[in-house]
């Protein structure tokens, strides 16, 4: 459904009187990935690592600085402002921030409506047939279409924006850290409604966060990021059960384990992460890497196939 090829997002930073750009952040730095129909990809790595900048890529929310995004066959980088309206239909967001991405001015009924009215699915009665009809997918009550988003708790305004999500009808998703902002007791009351509404409507996801163990649980496949670059991709249960690039052993080594007669090695990696606007040469993580060798600091490292479909970007594997 979804090719991405290249992917590159660089942030300008500019300084001095006549404001020269004087370097990039280089947000996203050459991403490439493949999401099949009807699967969940699951996007993880540490806060700062692009992954929400390369969400909003693919949904040309921000425009890219190079690369490719194919979705059903056609090149979203390259499409019209005419064009875009269409693919928008197709491909929705579900925003992190379930409050500051409602209008507070504006009732839950008025904000559905206005995506039927400006797409042009729905008038007249129609319309409130089709918000009512949306509230009662996500378990919300049709008399909530008169609230405010205030007057919700952050569990039921995150199901108001998958309900506005929905309403175009879309079949593909972004799901941007959903129910970080949410109790745990919550979290899964959310992921089992997107679980359910993918099987109910055939939906696909690329779901982004940083919950592992939530990453785990909704998703087919899960890709690894790190400062601006997938370092790792593999089937779900492959990668948790042998993780092969470094950074994503000490990511799993952080997943804690319900049993407690279980004990496992905890990775820490020394420093913190560096800035994306001063990547080190090389790998991107060998100032971190417990298992970094002379060659990872000059040699730039590609996804490479281990078999099974599983790529790692690491020396380790190479060829």
């Amino acid at each position: 459904m979804l090719r991405v090829s290249g992917l590159t997002k660089h942030f300008p930073i500019r300084r001095g009187l006549f404001s020269k750009i004087a370097g990039y952040v280089k947000a996203v730095d050459g991403v490439s990935f493949e999401i099949r129909k009807g699967e969940t990809l699951g996007l993880v790595g540490e806060s700062g690592c692009g992954k929400t900048t390369a969400g909003r890529l693919i949904l040309r929310l921000l425009e890219p600085t190079a690369g490719s995004v194919v979705f059903e066959g056609r090149e979203v980088t390259a499409a019209s402002r005419k064009e875009l309206r269409v693919l928008r239909r197709k491909m929705q967001i579900i925003f992190q921030d379930p409050f500051s991405s409602l209008n507070p001015r504006m009732t839950v009924g008025a904000m559905i409506s206005e995506v039927l009215r400006v797409h042009r699915l729905a008038s007249g009665k129609q319309i409130a047939d089709r918000v009512g009809g949306l509230l009662d997918m996500v378990g919300l009550a049709r008399r909530h279409a008169q609230l405010y988003p205030h007057e919700f708790s952050g569990g039921q305004r995150q199901r108001i924006g998958i309900a506005r999500a929905l309403a175009v009808s879309p079949d593909f998703i972004v799901a941007d850290e959903p129910v970080s902002a949410l109790d745990v007791s919550i979290q899964a009351q959310i992921i089992n409604l997107l679980q359910n509404l993918q099987e109910e409507l055939g939906l696909t996801y690329l779901f982004i966060a940083h919950d592992l163990s939530v990453v785990r649980h909704i998703s087919n496949r899960v890709a690894v990021m790190y400062l601006g670059k997938i370092v790792e991709i593999a089937d779900s249960e492959a990668l948790y059960r042998e993780p092969l690039h470094p950074y994503t052993k000490a990511l799993m080594s952080a997943v804690p384990i319900p049993d407690p007669k279980v004990r496992k090695k905890r990775i820490h990696l020394a420093g913190d992460i560096p800035s994306p606007s001063a990547v080190p040469s090389g790998c991107p993580f060998h100032t971190r890497c417990p298992e970094a060798v002379g060659a990872c600091r000059e040699k730039t490292m590609a996804l490479d196939d281990q078999g099974g479909s599983h790529f790692v970007a690491c020396i380790k594997y190479e060829g």
